[in-house]
């Protein structure tokens, strides 16, 4: 809304024209996205202890069990703040009319609203029957992937639509937005539309999985996916512009640029969660926060066309999924043997003797090796 008030001023002579870049916008939005989380949350955070919406970690470990004792009843659902703090930002700093923008803010709300749902019946209507059941893996899962298939039909249609064309190595003109950008190779690969909508579908269920997966020490996933956002606000400003794109071998996307405003609130508010998520956590961002952080980051991507590139800037949760994957695998293939200690890798590094804050930073520091490994990537092709 404040984009489009001031392109009405732009007539006058005094008219502000910094909003025209992208840049300065996305600047604007991490700023803003963590103010609003700073001055919200205390409000948000007294009336989720007022109405009982508190955490009670179980394990499967008697150990952690007892290391997570004093996490008993923080309050839990702060995710709202981050899904608030992230709308906020669109819609005073985004341009409404981009497809792309108004396409995430349907994403965010669809993850959001399945997140809450999953909280709201773990956290309340679970606890009473005395078990901590929210919707099933299943529910979850299908809801996902339904997304995932809205999302995949609506960005190849306007794709169509709004064609550019990339050359391939050899000479070849291809329809960019079905280029899958592959890490330190020059030619991409080229999709149809049913590989496309596996893509689409894989990413978002995978993401919103794995960030969801990483969610589960103070401060951890929150400032994984600061990180993570940053490097795809830089993505989607470079892919977004034709001259930089062409320079650097991005598929130019027509008006993907403008999700650079998207991560930049992406990365504000998960800043201003940690403000009260850091260790020891005031608030835990949940589902309702996890879910839909998770869905956004992968459908920057998948809009940008750098779904593999994710394997290496969200490396941390690429991780923290893949050991779920084998610990359950194994636990079923070997009748009850473990790789690891507890899975999700983090729980393992602290039942190995790590601090908390210790793993949540080693981890952090792994995230911004991987952040720089993909930024570094743009120029080794």
């Amino acid at each position: 809304m404040l984009y489009h008030l001031i392109d009405y001023l732009q007539g006058y002579p005094a008219g502000p024209y910094a909003y025209k870049d992208v840049l300065f916008r996305a600047t604007c939005a991490v700023l803003l996205g963590f103010g609003v989380v700073v001055v919200l949350a205390p409000r948000v955070i007294r009336a989720l202890v007022r109405y009982k919406i508190g955490d009670q970690a179980e394990f499967d470990h008697d150990l952690l069990n007892r290391q997570s004792q004093d996490k008993k009843d923080t309050p839990t659902m702060g995710g709202i703040l981050i899904v608030v703090a992230i709308l906020v930002c669109l819609l005073l700093l985004a341009d409404l009319h981009n497809y792309y923008i108004r396409m995430s803010i349907f994403c965010m709300m669809w993850l959001a609203f399945l997140g809450g749902i999953d909280d709201w019946l773990k956290l309340t209507v679970g606890r009473r029957s005395g078990s901590r059941d929210g919707l099933k893996t299943y529910e979850k899962l299908l809801f996902q992937i339904a997304l995932g298939i809205l999302l995949g039909n609506f960005i190849y249609r306007y794709g169509q639509q709004n064609m550019a064309f990339a050359t391939m190595v050899g000479g070849e003109s291809v329809e960019a937005f079905r280029i899958l950008t592959v890490p330190f190779y020059k030619q991409g690969i080229l999709l149809g539309t049913p590989l496309f909508l596996i893509v689409t579908v894989l990413v978002t269920a995978g993401t919103s999985n794995a960030v969801n997966l990483t969610d589960g020490m103070d401060g951890l996933a929150a400032g994984c996916m600061a990180l993570c956002s940053f490097v795809f606000m830089v993505f989607a400003f470079l892919g977004g512009d034709p001259g930089r794109a062409s320079s650097l071998l991005f598929p130019y996307i027509p008006f993907t640029a403008e999700l650079a405003v998207l991560c930049g609130a992406m990365v504000g508010a998960c800043l201003g969660f940690l403000w009260y998520n850091g260790y020891p956590a005031q608030v835990f961002m949940g589902d309702t926060g996890s879910l839909p952080l998770g869905g956004l980051i992968g459908y920057v991507a998948i809009v940008t066309r750098q779904e593999l590139m994710l394997f290496i800037i969200g490396g941390v949760f690429v991780i923290e999924a893949v050991s779920v994957i084998m610990q359950v695998g194994y636990f079923k293939m070997t009748g009850g043997k473990r790789i690891f200690r507890v899975a999700p890798i983090h729980y393992h590094f602290r039942l190995g003797g790590w601090t908390e804050t210790q793993t949540v930073m080693r981890f952090w520091l792994i995230a911004a090796i991987f952040a720089t490994l993909a930024l570094a990537t743009v120029k080794l092709r």
